[in-house]
């Protein structure tokens, strides 16, 4: 009878932590990364061997993420904060597959779509449509998955008769608002944005300010940002990051009046 009940006790323990781990969108574990800056260059073989000798590396190792662990959920709206170098962006990267962890891991559950860098992948040459096919297979979609994307893509930018133009073309805002709106509508489970919720004009702004209360719940999103204002107002839960750790994590409203005391 004991046995049949540890037996039951572990099965319901099973199943639980089974259900914990499918509402998790992103799972960071113990993840560190750095990276080696150059302090000298050896100029020729023989200036190389003659450091190696005296023992002079010619880079120093810098530590920018220190031993982060978090778990986002289904749904969640999370925001990252901290100060210029304290990490934040690099972890983006390495959650986006650009950088690769010097150690730990992260697990991703679902497609996620980086937007990090406006127009990375953008080609001048090609028209606007054919920018948009591009950017959806850099993203890992497929010309199917684009063609179902890509009237709403070209809705939301609001460049319905610029498609077939050259992007050399376009005005610089005429570039952000596509790269933003092909980030965002791309049917991805998992959103990341680096600092881009000030893009395009003022109108352009509300509209993506609209858009991003309707994600609650809907899709999960990290935002990266220094704004405090738009932490508290579209996040659900938000991190501070300094020097490659996790300071503070909790309700925007708290995780903001931390970051505002960094500066004092």
């Amino acid at each position: 009878m004991k046995w049949t009940e540890k037996y039951l006790k572990r099965m319901r323990e099973k199943a639980h932590e089974e259900a914990e781990a499918s509402e998790i969108a992103i799972s960071v574990n113990d993840l560190y990364k750095s990276f080696k800056l150059p302090t000298e260059r050896a100029w020729g073989l023989k200036q190389a061997i003659f450091n190696r000798l005296k023992g002079i590396k010619g880079f120093r190792k810098q530590e920018v993420l220190r031993g982060l662990s978090f778990d986002v959920k289904r749904g969640e709206f999370l925001g990252i904060v901290g100060r210029n170098g304290s990490g934040k962006s690099t972890l983006l990267k390495v959650l986006s597959e650009i950088y690769v962890p010097d150690k730990g891991s992260v697990k991703i559950n679902g497609t996620l779509v980086p937007f990090i860098e406006l127009g990375v992948g953008f080609n001048p040459e090609l028209t606007g449509r054919e920018n948009v096919y591009l950017n959806g297979a850099l993203l890992g979609f497929s010309n199917k998955e684009m063609d179902e994307m890509f009237e709403d893509i070209v809705k939301f930018a609001e460049l319905e008769d610029f498609m077939d133009q050259k992007l050399k073309n376009y005005s610089s805002g005429m570039q952000v608002r596509l790269a933003f709106s092909i980030a965002i509508r791309a049917r991805g489970d998992i959103l990341i944005l680096d600092e881009v919720l000030a893009v395009g004009d003022a109108a352009f702004q509300e509209k993506c300010n609209e858009y991003f209360k309707s994600l609650h719940g809907n899709q999960t999103v990290i935002l990266v940002t220094h704004d405090m204002g738009n932490v508290e107002r579209f996040c659900d839960r938000a991190i501070l990051i300094e020097e490659g750790k996790i300071k503070c994590q909790g309700k925007p409203s708290k995780v903001t009046k931390e970051y505002l005391k960094l500066w004092d």
